[in-house]
């Protein structure tokens, strides 16, 4: 089912006129998790409709209308326009609310930033997605451990390719690009993330690991983190200490 549950809402930008934006995610989407930093980065509030991929909401005549793919994230302004697919949605915020900055000023520094994202959103996340577990299940009928395989590979593929672009290159600072959060560091962390689900010991990856535990350091992206959404469920939820 589509849920409206909550608001992803701060002081100031859009106080006055409320939400104008609906943005609809689910909390184990990793695409979501990536829209989920970059509105909280830019103190853009947005209406959060919730998709339960596990009940297949997604593939409802709702949703369908909303985004033919049927796929997360989607963004809706209040004039009826919809944007699909992350990296997307990411470039059209930049471009209409440009503080903070999420690319750099220089020509070099854009390419390299979206490299590094596009690494994560355009080829090693794919490979993990329900739908490609879905075809591994039912279509090619591989075992539960050969798909722990299939996932393991292709998530520690990504993060060897994420350390060797990031150690030790002369733009890497706090972040992937400098010292402040770029799209590299909003995909990164998704990326990052499946890999502690996983329980794949960051170690190998000292740099990645580094900035990872950076940029989780800030409440923008700890609370867009997918164990703390209102539909996380309470099993994966992050528990007090």
């Amino acid at each position: 089912m589509l849920r409206i549950a909550s608001t992803l809402s701060h002081k100031g930008r859009g106080e006055e006129s409320g939400c104008p934006m609906k943005f609809f995610s689910f909390w184990r989407s990793l695409a979501s998790f990536r829209v989920r930093i970059a509105l909280n980065l830019k103190n853009i509030p947005a209406e959060v409709i919730f998709v339960d991929l596990d009940a297949d909401a997604h593939h409802t005549d709702d949703y369908r209308r909303i985004n033919p793919q049927m796929a997360l994230p989607a963004l809706v302004e209040d004039d009826g326009t919809t944007l699909f697919q992350s990296l997307a949605i990411l470039e059209y915020l930049e471009e209409r609310y440009p503080t903070p900055p999420l690319l750099p000023s220089d020509t070099a520094g854009r390419a390299r930033v979206r490299a590094l994202a596009l690494m994560v959103a355009c080829e090693g996340h794919p490979l993990l997605t329900p739908r490609v577990r879905r075809y591994l299940d039912r279509e090619l009928n591989l075992r539960d451990e050969q798909q722990a395989a299939w996932r393991r590979h292709w998530t520690i593929e990504t993060m060897t390719s994420l350390e060797g672009h990031l150690a030790g290159y002369k733009d890497t600072g706090k972040f992937c690009h400098g010292d402040t959060p770029t799209f590299a560091d909003i995909c990164m962390v998704g990326h990052v993330h499946a890999a502690n689900t996983q329980q794949i010991a960051l170690t190998r990856w000292p740099t990645v690991k580094r900035i990872f535990e950076t940029a989780m350091a800030l409440p923008e992206f700890a609370k867009a983190s997918p164990l703390v959404q209102p539909d996380t469920p309470e099993a994966m939820r992050v528990k007090a200490s």
